[in-house]
């Protein structure tokens, strides 16, 4: 059994390293990590993103690719492809990108859904098929994407099936002054002083603590809590797709992940709470109204279970 709190503390410190001033958003990205979710950054371009992403790789020593999405980008160039060998008269597997631990997609909603379409089993089911065989991906492997705000030129949604793949979609935001005078200082004379981002977990200790996560427990009363507050997104006036049992089955996942760091075996009311804003983010179908209000309203429209003395 590794040291699960030193281990935690230490991926904290890298990528804080990586992400000057974003506490906040850092920790919801371990939580990702350890929940085996997919991550979805929706935001400007220049905040860190590509950067944080490096960094998570490193830390856990994993394999890291990059994608940048256009519009003529082909599956085979996500998957791979094979290639005859006229000298051994067979074919050979070319991988392509997505055989890693950690994939960046730069900028997903630019490409094509066939492309997208691409991702949709390395993400659901860790593995690809190609020509009829299936090829197996790493069990810790994790897509972290990139999406260009939707009014941008050449940006468009993407479809309520692949968002349901991601498990929350975070926005970084700009830092504030004082970080970002630190972050100049470091970038000042032909050789930065940007800190070392240093491997403090394996991929086998990042398995295991997956596993550690899945067995946090959820008590039949958060799971009600949980079916409940699922139900009063399906039945929102301004919500045209409420959510589905696999986002509930994410949910439950992400805030057993969050109880986690929170030094908990077990999810209460709050995690669940903790963890709403970015994992309904990308789950509610809405024109008119703000998702944070929204995401608001259902919170507070269910009733929290009380504990039993």
């Amino acid at each position: 059994m590794i040291q699960t709190t030193s281990k935690i503390d230490a991926l904290r410190e890298q990528l804080n390293k990586s992400l000057v001033g974003k506490q906040d958003v850092i920790e919801l990205v371990i939580a990702c990590l350890i929940a085996r979710g997919h991550l979805l950054f929706d935001d400007l371009p220049g905040l860190g993103k590509t950067t944080l992403a490096k960094a998570l790789a490193k830390t856990v020593g994993g394999v890291f690719s990059r994608i940048q999405c256009t519009p003529d980008l082909l599956p085979s160039d996500v998957i791979g492809f094979n290639i005859f060998d006229q000298k051994n008269h067979s074919f050979d597997f070319r991988e392509g990108p997505v055989f890693s631990d950690f994939l960046l997609t730069d900028e997903i909603n630019r490409a094509t859904p066939r492309t997208q379409s691409a991702l949709f089993e390395a993400m659901a089911e860790r593995q690809v098929t190609v020509d009829n065989q299936s090829k197996k991906l790493p069990p810790t492997f994790m897509v972290i994407a990139t999406q260009n705000p939707v009014e941008s030129h050449g940006a468009y949604p993407l479809p309520e099936a692949q968002l349901d793949r991601f498990a929350m979609k975070l926005n970084i935001g700009y830092p504030n002054s004082e970080d970002e005078i630190s972050m100049l200082g470091q970038f000042v004379g032909e050789e930065f002083s940007k800190q070392e981002i240093q491997s403090v977990l394996t991929l086998e200790e990042l398995a295991e603590l997956q596993s550690e996560v899945a067995l946090v427990e959820v008590c039949e009363s958060v799971r009600r809590y949980l079916v409940e507050l699922g139900a009063a997104t399906r039945n929102h006036t301004s919500i045209e797709l409420g959510l589905s049992p696999r986002g509930l089955i994410t949910w439950q996942r992400v805030a057993q992940a969050w109880a986690f760091l929170q030094g908990r075996n077990f999810v209460i009311p709050d995690d669940i709470q903790a963890v709403a804003e970015p994992v309904l983010n990308l789950r509610i179908s809405n024109s008119s109204e703000n998702a944070e209000l929204i995401i608001r309203e259902i919170i507070e429209s269910v009733a929290v279970p009380v504990e039993k003395s």
